[in-house]
């Protein structure tokens, strides 16, 4: 089952039918206890909604909620931001979270700050090495419980975060460098391991860079990160938390205006986002 938010309202998806949930915000939605469970029951007394068109009416899922984004939680991210800050002295840094008992967490962005499906991203005028980060997102409720996952494109300024780690906040919060969607699956049971991420990055109608990995390369366990990014933290209408990426393009790559990112994840589907 999956939940979008849109311009009718919160609506459920569920073996290809519709179903509206106008008696709900989607707020009140996503944080209803028993979540699984109460969709579940609600489909015996609904009917689903003849003629519904979904791109027509899709709106980011996030309306009162943060990003918030865990790093290093992949070996290929680990390395990767350890080359970028090399000469700067901060290469150590990566290597020493990615093994310690405490993961990177870091705010992203607010509700204002993030797009969704098929809305344009964007790059900082002030870098010139821009990179897409493909990630599994988590949605936490106001109880701090992992109910649901959605894509995430957590867009960061490489160059801006290797030239000094205290930096971070710069290369990752800026208006549109947030994405997700198109919604959020609702499980009973935690995702399974084998779950594939792909990144697809095309160019004037082409495809420049393409990669695969598996939620089974994650050195974290996502309540691990949950338990910190929540402690000592609440959150009244739920979170979200991008949970790192497995996936870093070659050196020699940077985004530019016009590109077009796609990622996708088994079972939640694709999310797709044009550099503007």
């Amino acid at each position: 089952m999956k939940i979008y938010n849109t311009t009718l309202g919160p609506v459920l998806e569920h073996e290809d039918n519709f179903y509206s949930f106008k008696e709900h915000t989607f707020d009140t939605l996503v944080n209803y206890p028993d979540l699984y469970d109460y969709l579940k029951e609600s489909l015996s007394t609904k009917s689903a909604e003849e003629g519904f068109q979904l791109d027509a009416s899709l709106l980011p899922p996030i309306v009162s909620q943060e990003v918030w984004a865990s790093g290093v939680t992949y070996l290929r991210s680990k390395n990767a931001r350890m080359e970028e800050s090399k000469d700067a002295g901060g290469g150590d840094f990566y290597d020493r979270v990615y093994s310690a008992d405490r993961p990177e967490i870091f705010f992203k962005a607010t509700a204002a700050r993030t797009v969704g499906h098929k809305q344009d991203i964007k790059i900082r005028r002030d870098s010139k090495w821009n990179v897409p980060e493909p990630e599994l997102t988590l949605f936490i409720n106001s109880r701090s419980e992992i109910v649901g996952y959605t894509v995430g494109n957590d867009v960061s300024s490489r160059d801006i975060e290797g030239e000094n780690p205290l930096y971070l906040p710069q290369a990752k919060s800026y208006d549109k460098s947030a994405a997700i969607g198109p919604g959020i699956l609702i499980l009973k049971d935690p995702i399974a391991k084998e779950t594939a991420i792909q990144l697809n990055i095309e160019r004037a109608g082409e495809t420049v860079f393409s990669q695969t990995t598996h939620l089974s390369q994650m050195k974290r366990e996502l309540p691990e990160l949950v338990k910190y990014l929540t402690f000592d933290c609440t959150f009244p209408f739920g979170c979200f938390l991008m949970t790192g990426t497995g996936i870093v393009p070659p050196d020699d790559f940077s985004l530019i205006k016009g590109d077009t990112v796609h990622i996708s994840i088994d079972n939640i589907g694709t999310l797709s986002n044009t550099v503007e």
